[in-house]
């Protein structure tokens, strides 16, 4: 497994992170905790030491999740959790820290992002200064490790950055959703931020295992992706046949192809769920493949079939 500096700190990353929006079942279907403890535990003998969550996953479900499966080795062990835009607020934010410590069952928290920028979803438009002046006393008090953000834009990090250290970014990221690169890839780049990577595979699409026909159980957000809508779906489907001799060439699956190339990307790391530990071993192996330059070309080329149709939205869902 490669590592990754977080932004300027000592922390080490493993390029593979697991994700854990699925371990709070809100949102998804046919979720087992016991099944999810073992995909952890799993993930970590495979070698991923990064695990992400966040308070809304569930109302703190993935968190106590996260701890029952690795609070005996949280020595070995990156934690990264998130505060949702309806606790931006100073207190909220101190009170919602505390909240994921007790759940987490740790006495500090490694990264601790702001989920959404202020205002998202109809919630309060908290002043930006405001909510890092939370997360700054936090850091100073030892219990964050370091500050980072998820889903902000250029001009939301530039603002955040001006009032304490931001050293990472978590924005949706894949072969066939590459927004990012335009302005927010850039400045990570400029200011030696980590770009942890969510949705690496498209949330399931490039794996290949969603048909032409596929529909999804009640209850699963995919159904709202815009990658699965069906004005872009055949062409995603067109790419895939075209990436499936790359993967096959490294006698590996779509999927580990698809992370593979995320984290073959400057300073980037990819989060990936996993249901069971199969799921788990299998993403952590994608942390040792290397892509040839002409392997990358070959994919940019191919996943550019895709995103040249896709409009400036970067929200994933519609």
């Amino acid at each position: 497994m490669q590592h990754r500096r977080l932004g300027s700190t000592d922390i080490q990353l493993s390029t593979i992170i697991m994700g854990t929006w699925q371990a709070g079942k809100a949102m998804w279907t046919g979720i087992d905790d016991n099944q999810t403890r073992r995909a952890m535990r799993a993930a970590l003998d495979a070698g991923i030491t990064t695990f992400d969550t966040a308070e809304v996953y569930g109302n703190g479900h993935s968190e106590r999740i996260v701890a029952q499966a690795l609070s005996d080795v949280r020595d070995q062990v990156v934690l990264a959790t998130k505060v949702f835009s309806n606790h931006l607020k100073y207190d909220q934010v101190i009170a919602a820290c505390e909240r994921s410590l007790k759940n987490l069952a740790t006495d500090h928290i490694d990264l601790y992002q702001i989920h959404w920028p202020p205002g998202s979803f109809g919630h309060p438009k908290v002043p930006l200064e405001e909510t890092m002046r939370a997360m700054v006393d936090l850091k100073k008090q030892g219990k964050i490790r370091a500050i980072g953000v998820s889903n902000f834009n250029r001009e939301q990090m530039t603002e955040a950055a001006s009032y304490g250290p931001i050293e990472s970014l978590q924005p949706p990221y894949s072969l066939f959703w590459r927004g990012m690169e335009k302005e927010a890839a850039p400045y990570c780049q400029a200011q030696g931020m980590t770009v942890l990577a969510y949705s690496p595979m498209a949330q399931g699409l490039l794996t290949g295992k969603f048909g032409p026909d596929h529909q999804f159980e009640k209850g699963d957000h995919r159904s709202g992706n815009r990658l699965f809508q069906p004005d872009h779906f055949q062409r995603v489907q067109a790419a895939l046949e075209q990436l499936r001799p790359i993967a096959a060439k490294h006698e590996i699956t779509l999927g580990q192809l698809a992370l593979a190339w995320v984290i073959a990307q400057p300073d980037t790391c990819a989060i990936a769920g996993a249901r069971n530990p199969e799921q788990a071993v299998q993403n952590a192996a994608a942390g040792d493949v290397r892509l040839s330059p002409e392997d990358l070309a070959a994919m940019d080329r191919i996943g550019r079939t895709v995103t040249d149709h896709l409009d400036d939205n970067p929200v994933l869902w519609g």
